[in-house]
């Protein structure tokens, strides 16, 4: 059972408070994790990010670090020795402590789990979202299996950077022939002149996001039709709006994308109305 320690200002759960040199997942990357919100003293959408991580972990071969049951109630007491009222709490599970070897250890080694928490102020959310955010586009460069929630980040890292030093806030993955995939650390949406909201299927190439999967019921909830297919750079720019979507974004608009503006260059209101309507929508666990 991971024990709860105060590490650098804030309260972790792990094992041993701290990470091992040969945990895999620092020599490796050979882990996967979880970001869940937390908004109003609840996790949002908790069930459904457990159960992705029960996936990405079953797809690896990682065993479970703790039950099933267990791994709730170490989120909430690592949400509430922090005081997070609204913030974020991360999950991490690694195939753990070994020495270094490419072949997966002998199957005793235990998993490692790491769970933090950190404050957010949801005033800076909103302000962002009323000015909206620029993307650029970046070629498709990771490994195939992006449906999987690995801790192998390095090219969306690469990306962000980019993204930054450009002056936008999200770099957009896209394949050769022109196809939006989705961003660094968010899935990618447009809405058409028709208002018809639009986003890549999520059976291969894309992470099924969970705060995507809860937007399906969130636009069902305000009547708005959803199509899932491809779509090009050129029709995003030329959308009536363009938004990304993730466990801390929500629903953000998009208003530039490699510089061009998108519409009028401000957030639109449909992307503002799912973004309203979310948290009503979203599942919510008491912390």
């Amino acid at each position: 059972m991971p024990r709860i320690a105060y590490v650098n200002g804030r309260y972790v759960a792990h094992a041993d408070a701290a990470v091992h040199i040969e945990d895999r997942g620092y020599q490796f990357a050979d882990g996967v994790y979880e970001v869940c919100e937390v908004a109003r003293g609840f996790i949002v959408d908790m069930p459904r990010h457990l159960a992705r991580l029960n996936r990405s972990l079953t797809e690896l071969s990682i065993a479970w670090p703790v039950t099933r049951g267990v791994l709730p109630l170490i989120l909430r007491e690592v949400v509430n020795r922090n005081h997070v009222a609204n913030g974020l709490v991360y999950v991490q599970v690694t195939r753990g402590v070994a020495i270094r070897d490419f072949v997966f250890p002998s199957a005793d080694t235990k998993s490692s789990l790491v769970v933090t928490a950190r404050k957010a102020d949801p005033a800076a959310g909103a302000k962002r979202a009323e000015t909206g955010i620029a993307v650029i586009t970046v070629p498709e460069n990771r490994w195939d299996r992006v449906d999987i929630k690995s801790v192998g980040l390095l090219p969306n890292v690469l990306a962000k950077q980019k993204a930054k030093e450009a002056g936008a806030q999200e770099a957009w993955f896209v394949d050769g022939d022109g196809t939006v995939k989705e961003g660094g650390s968010s899935n990618a949406w447009i809405v058409t002149r028709d208002g018809v909201l639009v986003t890549r299927p999520a059976e291969h190439g894309i992470l099924r996001g969970i705060t995507r999967t809860t937007m399906f019921e969130v636009a069902a909830s305000l009547g708005l039709k959803i199509e899932e297919r491809g779509f090009s750079v050129a029709e995003a720019k030329a959308a009536r709006e363009a938004f990304i979507s993730s466990a801390t974004t929500i629903a953000m608009p998009v208003v530039a994308i490699d510089g061009d503006p998108v519409a009028n260059g401000h957030p639109g209101s449909v992307t503002l109305s799912l973004r309203q309507a979310f948290f009503d929508i979203a599942e919510k666990s008491p912390a």
